[in-house]
């Protein structure tokens, strides 16, 4: 498990990263082509959406990550329930809870749902 917990983090963490985001190519690997996320503004995107979207954001964007957890659901598809803070050129701070679903293509591992919701206060 935990060479399966090391891959899916690595992959996952790779997604927040500004030089995957501003990827085109990057971003197609790691996105399966019926993608679909749930933001925490409450809009739904696409692998089309994001592919079109993320990789023209010049926002300077950080993300730090915790309670990073990997449940198999299968053989060949798996959850990641985590925490993020994310910091807007330096200045604004948004804290979030994160849930993603992988599915294993051949030998590849590709995110097909993702849904972020604001966290507000402590539970």
């Amino acid at each position: 498990m935990n060479e399966l917990y090391n891959k899916i983090y690595d992959l996952e963490t790779s997604l927040l990263k500004p030089e995957v985001r501003s990827s085109f190519n990057q971003l197609n690997d790691l996105l399966a082509n019926d993608f679909k996320e749930f933001g925490s503004s409450g809009l739904v995107y696409t692998k089309q959406n994001i592919l079109e979207r993320l990789p023209l954001n010049a926002d300077k964007v950080v993300y730090m990550v915790s309670n990073f957890e990997v449940k198999s659901l299968s053989e060949d598809i798996v959850m990641t329930n985590f925490e993020t803070e994310r910091i807007i050129n330096d200045l604004e701070k948004k804290f979030s809870l994160r849930t993603s679903l992988w599915r294993k293509e051949g030998n590849t591992w590709r995110i097909f749902f993702h849904q972020g919701t604001h966290k507000t206060s402590s539970y």
